[in-house]
């Protein structure tokens, strides 16, 4: 079992085309023997964003706090803190910040198998 809290997580920039602002923590993941899911931490700068990208696994997102807007197939949605997202495979997706404090949130993906982090 391990207990450690968020800070305590090395914080890395998110080096992806089309991603702005980003930083993420592996809350839980290949390090810690988590076979099944990965538990990362996001944090958007004000004005940041995500790359619009999909990819062939679905995602859960809780935001923590601040707000910002779901950029998707459907159309755009506003979200604050306390939503819950989904984020289904293959569907085309980004998140931005719209306000002027960090945007916080977890998200859950399935363990990729070539997850190196």
């Amino acid at each position: 079992m391990k207990v450690k809290p968020v800070e305590e997580h090395e914080q890395v920039d998110v080096e992806m085309d089309g991603a702005t602002g980003i930083r993420m923590r592996m809350l839980a993941g290949p390090k810690d023997g988590a076979d099944n899911f990965h538990m990362r931490h996001f944090e958007i700068e004000p004005g940041g964003h995500s790359p619009h990208h999909q990819h062939d696994y679905e995602h859960e997102i809780l935001i923590l706090s601040g707000g910002g807007v779901a950029k998707s197939e459907q159309g755009d949605r506003e979200f604050v803190a306390g939503d819950v997202i989904f984020v289904a495979a293959n569907e085309k997706h980004q998140f931005r910040n719209t306000g002027d404090n960090p945007l916080v949130f977890i998200c859950l993906i399935p363990a990729p198998h070539d997850c190196a982090r």
